[in-house]
């Protein structure tokens, strides 16, 4: 089980407590990640990333191992850390304004 943080924003949408775990089949990316959030919490389709295009939004962060995998490839394997859920997955709303 792949162990996922969610932004409180989210976690109110998907009425979930801080920590979601789903299960992953295969090579664990950030795209298969994601997919199984949406398949298990469709109230979520379309606020992590673009409904049309797949792209992460612009205020949407992801995270693992303490490093950040925003701009990484959606299809790089995540660490292996995350794929035993030693180690979360984090989808990090990001602050704006100035």
């Amino acid at each position: 089980m792949i162990r996922v943080i969610l932004p409180p924003h989210l976690r109110a949408l998907a009425n979930v407590g801080r920590e979601v775990r789903v299960e992953v089949p295969g090579v664990v990316t950030q795209r298969t990640v994601l997919d199984a959030v949406e398949r298990e919490y469709p109230m979520l389709l379309g606020t992590m990333r673009d409904r049309q295009n797949g792209q992460r939004r612009a205020l949407v962060r992801f995270f693992a191992c303490e490093e950040d995998l925003s701009n990484e490839s959606p299809d790089a394997e995540l660490p292996d850390r995350v794929v035993k859920g030693e180690e979360p997955f984090m989808v990090v709303g990001a602050m704006a304004g100035g």
